[in-house]
């Protein structure tokens, strides 16, 4: 269990867009990718379908891309 998961659900999502918009920026370093994952694999537990970057596969490791259900 991450933190993320003990995050309320729409505190959880204002996270995933921000970190989405400082990668976008550059504002922070592509391992924010793993963080992604992270916050992504929390919200759909939860049932919460979040979009995945194109490029996340490339930034994080396998067992947490079993987790997001690829």
């Amino acid at each position: 269990m991450s933190l993320y998961d003990k995050l309320p659900s729409d505190f959880l999502i204002q996270f995933y867009y921000e970190v989405k918009k400082m990668i976008t920026k550059g504002i922070v370093s592509k391992n924010m990718y793993y963080e992604l994952g992270l916050i992504i694999a929390a919200a759909s537990r939860r049932g919460i379908l979040l979009d995945k970057p194109n490029d996340l596969e490339q930034h994080i490791v396998h067992e947490l891309l079993m987790d997001l259900g690829n």
